[in-house]
């Protein structure tokens, strides 16, 4: 939701859109998958003829690690981002993703990785192709401490990891009125995510993964306010991508009204109102590296 009271025709039919093409959902692959989220015979979809995001991403190797038996799709979005292959949000029983892993040396290796839900929705089994990416999965052991005669020089040759970083940046000065597309980017907010695309570069020998989260605030219905967020977020990745940032490890993803950070009284529309919830209105971008 933007800062003004009213919604143009033009972003209402292009929100109509997205949310068309969001639903437009196949039927699951796998065959026979039963009311506690097992398959008799598991099917991956193919990447070039089915995948929406073919080129993949760079999932957060902790995330990925804390999808378990149980979660719902709710906390598997939230986690992963939605599935990467054109299978609706709500019915389907599997999702399916693409998922690319930077090795020792620089070489990147492309994994599928798919959920299978129960009767309820909630995530049972989980699966990869090749079988052998579940060994990302594990957590490296620690390294043995150098020895007393290691000089200290040798132990700080390579570069610390460091923390994620966030970035919010507020909606209301990155787009125009109701917009979410590369054109309704106002020019301050295209001079703001072209410097902050410098400072990730600047700041990180490497970097592993940029996310791109979009929100909004409450006012509007539910589906307007997830496409209106997503759009958002795609508009800044591609933004980033066209300032040398690897497309493959930014995942942009849309909140909607989800993830407040402002509570504000009243149910009618004000203009004190809109002005309260101007916080919520925002694209949080978190990246890590080294």
């Amino acid at each position: 939701m933007n800062a003004s009271f009213h919604r143009f025709p033009v972003a209402a039919l292009g929100v109509a859109a997205l949310l068309a093409l969001q639903g437009c959902g196949t039927t699951s692959v796998s065959k026979e998958i039963t009311d506690d989220g097992k398959s008799a015979q598991v099917v991956f979809p193919k990447i070039d003829n089915a995948a929406r995001l073919k080129e993949g991403t760079f999932p957060n190797l902790d995330n990925l690690r804390a999808v378990a038996p149980g979660v719902t799709k709710d906390q598997l979005y939230d986690l992963l981002g939605p599935p990467h292959f054109r299978e609706g949000m709500a019915g389907p029983r599997e999702w399916d993703y693409v998922f690319n892993f930077r090795k020792t040396g620089g070489a990147i290796t492309t994994c599928q990785y798919k959920v299978i839900f129960d009767k309820g929705y909630q995530a049972q089994s989980f699966y990869w192709l090749p079988a052998g990416c579940s060994e990302v999965l594990a957590v490296a052991k620690p390294v043995a401490p150098a020895r007393p005669e290691t000089p200290v020089a040798a132990t700080r040759s390579e570069a610390p990891p460091v923390a994620a970083r966030t970035t919010t940046l507020a909606a209301d000065g990155l787009f125009r009125f109701g917009g979410g597309a590369a054109a309704d980017l106002l020019p301050k907010g295209r001079r703001e995510i072209e410097a902050l695309a410098a400072n990730m570069k600047g700041g990180f020998k490497s970097l592993s993964t940029v996310d791109v989260t979009g929100h909004t605030d409450r006012l509007g219905s539910d589906n307007y306010n997830d496409a209106l967020s997503l759009a958002r977020a795609k508009t800044v990745r591609e933004l980033l991508m066209a300032q040398g940032i690897d497309g493959r490890i930014i995942q942009a993803r849309g909140m909607g009204k989800r993830q407040p950070v402002a509570q504000c009284p009243g149910a009618r529309q004000t203009a004190a109102l809109v002005d309260c919830l101007q916080p919520n209105r925002r694209v949080d971008i978190k990246v890590s590296g080294v």
